[in-house]
């Protein structure tokens, strides 16, 4: 079959970019639940065996085994994925995750089966975590690799719509399930949100059975240049994309976490206040930045990759010891302020341009591994340790937030610096024929 009619058949970019994000969407619905059961019933049903802190440090460690599970997941389907097409993986990711997530649902509690109940909730956060870690690169790839060049800014950023808008379906079900009485919601309301994940699940599979392999992919596929180790290609041939890569996305993964986990636990334990407070702005605040992914996607295009996200990472960096503050009144509207700057106007400005400009870093025989590594390596440390570090750093501010506001302040600088090494992907080409590829890792730095 000739490329051309392949181009007559596929979907257009607009069909792709939304396929995308709503499968992108309900996955990370299915990861970012258990963020917000892990900082609000987690600590009492499976963990309620070890006293107050100790039963919260355990439930974020569970929280961040999920990210330890992300690489494994990525260098699997992005293995996969380089070597067979990028559309059967994100079907199989997607049955991984609906399933565990509703496993987790129906799991018994510790007063039911004592320390097997910990042991199945790590063991399913595990198989989240190895769903979602393969979902990324080709949920990206799937718009990214559609898209227009001039467009590629915009299309993909919807790719990253999953995330903010996974997190408001989250936050929505469980400030729904906490409208019940604490004795229901403990003991039915929250499994509810996870059951609803097998409804999800179909919704997205068909969705996805509807697109195409990517336009991409299919070339790599005619030329006979599949790769037949794609992490061994990429770690020999554009390793400082990939390191520096790493380092832009730690505002990212940091900011998310810190405003959508460890923030709502501390407002609800550690200030005692109403977690529908938390809850409540953490909704605004996601759904803000469902907006705002694709408008500072679409100025990439306009305005360059850099300099957009570089705007997101000096928010991020400025409203470190502001937030801080502001949460310590404990004024509703304050902390209300908070969540909505820091997922909103921060996250999403920093998160738009990513999707665009980590794949136009690579090349295509092994893009796919390429943005996993980077998203899920990275990840470890940028996400999922964030809750347990702040929880740590809490305790040696003796209830405060002040270490942490200087951890923040940290996390946005090496960010900034790892973009200030890596060049300006805007206009290039993600074909190796019509880049050079040779020559593309070796771009001078752009200021």
């Amino acid at each position: 079959m000739s490329t051309h009619k392949n181009t007559e058949l596929a979907p257009s970019p607009r069909r792709v970019a939304l396929a995308s994000a709503v499968g992108a969407t309900i996955e990370w619905y299915d990861f970012f639940l258990y963020g917000t059961a892990a900082a609000v019933v987690f600590d009492k049903l499976y963990f309620n065996g070890l006293d107050g802190p100790a039963a919260q440090f355990a439930a974020f460690a569970t929280f961040a085994v999920g990210f330890f599970a992300r690489p494994v997941g990525g260098l699997i389907f992005g293995h996969f994925g380089d070597r067979i097409g990028r559309k059967q993986m994100l079907l199989l990711t997607l049955v991984i995750m609906g399933v565990g997530t509703a496993l987790i649902g129906l799991l018994p509690t510790y007063d039911s089966i004592g320390v097997w109940a910990p042991v199945a909730l790590v063991v399913l956060r595990v198989l989240q975590g190895i769903g979602v870690g393969g979902e990324y690169g080709g949920a990206v790839l799937l718009a990214v690799e559609y898209a227009p060049p001039r467009r590629r800014g915009f299309y993909g950023s919807f790719a990253h719509i999953g995330v903010p808008g996974g997190l408001v379906l989250a936050a929505g079900a469980f400030s729904l399930a906490g409208l019940l009485p604490e004795e229901d919601f403990l003991a039915w309301g929250w499994r509810a949100c996870f059951l609803v994940s097998i409804v999800l699940l179909g919704i997205g599979a068909y969705i996805r059975l509807s697109v195409m392999e990517t336009p991409e992919f299919a070339k790599v596929q005619e030329r006979k240049e599949i790769s037949r180790i794609p992490l061994k290609d990429l770690v020999a041939e554009q390793p400082r994309p990939l390191l520096l890569g790493m380092g832009t996305r730690f505002i990212e993964g940091f900011t998310f976490n810190l405003f959508s986990v460890y923030l709502l636990a501390y407002v609800a334990t550690n200030l005692e206040l109403p977690r529908s407070w938390a809850l409540d702005a953490i909704i605004v605040g996601a759904a803000l930045g469902v907006v705002l992914v694709p408008i500072s996607g679409a100025l990439s295009d306009k305005l360059g990759r850099k300099p957009v996200y570089r705007v997101g990472a000096w928010l991020g960096l400025l409203f470190a010891f502001p937030a801080a503050y502001l949460i310590q009144t404990e004024n509703r509207w304050a902390i209300s302020a908070v969540f909505v700057v820091g997922l909103g106007a921060i996250y999403g400005i920093v998160y738009g341009p990513l999707a665009a400009f980590w794949s136009e870093l690579f090349d295509t025989r092994y893009r796919y591994t390429a943005l996993s590594t980077l998203y899920q390596v990275s990840g470890i440390l940028a996400s999922g340790l964030t809750p347990l570090i702040a929880a740590w750093l809490v305790t040696k501010g003796e209830g405060t937030l002040w270490w942490v506001a200087g951890y923040n302040v940290l996390v946005a600088a090496i960010s900034l610096v790892s973009a200030r090494f890596l060049p300006e992907t805007r206009g290039r080409g993600l074909d190796r024929e019509d880049l050079g590829h040779e020559t593309a890792a070796r771009e001078p730095v752009s200021v």
